[in-house]
């Protein structure tokens, strides 16, 4: 558990919504990699979900939420989305679009709301963790209590 002072802006909002999750906190050491995250923390790869955000043809913006292990496909982000295409925007737009930095994008607390997608595996898992917005930091909670915090649909994102 977090110290007051060490909570995140996301690890408030959850506490303000009143949904149960854990903190995890780790060192800089561990970098940003999610797969190196996974195991510093000690957790399956499975469980552990990184948070990617993208631009559309039509120029909308779009938040997917994928295993650390995997790659997002694009053609099936795409797809989910209804746009023709789909990239992922520049590393120097995230702070600005959404409040976070590389490393520490989390789909809660995002300056504004995106439509967001979340890989289909996270439905069948009692637990996932993700970024409570902050390098060093992750939460981890039942997927259905991120249903109660962003509005998002499942689907099938990965290579």
């Amino acid at each position: 558990m977090a110290k007051k002072d060490d909570k995140t802006n996301v690890m408030r909002l959850l506490d303000k919504a009143g949904i149960p999750h854990g903190e995890i906190t780790y060192g800089p050491e561990v970098g940003t990699v999610g797969t190196e995250v996974a195991r510093a923390i000690g957790e399956d790869e499975k469980h552990v979900f990184k948070t990617l955000v993208t631009v559309g043809k039509t120029g909308t913006h779009y938040v997917f939420v994928i295993p650390v292990a995997e790659e997002l496909d694009l053609k099936k982000a795409a797809k989910a989305s209804g746009e023709k295409s789909i990239e992922m925007i520049k590393s120097k737009e995230l702070l600005p679009l959404t409040g976070y930095i590389h490393g520490g994008c989390s789909p809660i607390g995002m300056k504004k709301f995106f439509t967001t997608f979340v890989h289909e595996s996270a439905r069948d898992e009692e637990e996932i963790v993700f970024s409570a917005g902050k390098i060093g930091y992750q939460v981890k909670l039942k997927p259905e209590h991120l249903e109660k915090m962003i509005r998002l649909n499942y689907a099938d994102l990965i290579v």
